[in-house]
């Protein structure tokens, strides 16, 4: 599983020239799964994703969670954080997880999330989406296995 988390102001996803999901403070994150991951894979990412300590407290230090503010998600499914570059110039996704068994595993993780997190909105798993947001810092984090490691 990769997640990447962009805590932002704002953040929103489009299908079709049509709003899907929208947030205001908090964490967009784009969501990869791959070919080996579980629920037990996912509950350990949201785990860690909702208590990183990447919101400033009132001393301007990264010390509160999403949890602590109050913030909100948005997790857009995003297969290509599975590119493989290393031989030639066109990404290969072997890598990435079976699209029946990784739309469940994200289906799964917001349905986790929104037992935790009081707004909570998504992409459309496989769709051609737009996704726009202000960064907020910036501040992007890459959470893989070697978060865990």
């Amino acid at each position: 599983m990769k997640f990447v988390i962009q805590r932002c102001q704002e953040a929103s996803v489009s299908v079709d020239g049509k709003t899907v999901g929208a947030i205001e403070k908090g964490l967009m994150v784009l969501i990869g799964v791959g070919k080996d991951d579980t629920t037990e894979v996912v509950d350990k990412y949201l785990k860690k994703l909702l208590q990183l300590r990447i919101f400033e407290d009132e001393n301007g230090k990264t010390n509160r969670s999403l949890m602590d503010i109050g913030g909100q998600l948005l997790l857009v499914s995003q297969f290509t954080l599975y590119a493989n570059c290393r031989h030639g110039n066109r990404p290969g996704f072997t890598d990435a997880g079976d699209p029946q068994k990784a739309e469940e595993l994200y289906e799964y993780l917001i349905e986790r999330a929104k037992e935790q997190v009081s707004v909570v909105e998504q992409g459309i798993f496989g769709a051609d989406m737009k996704v726009a947001l202000v960064n907020d810092g910036p501040f992007t984090i890459i959470l893989d296995e070697a978060a865990f490691a």
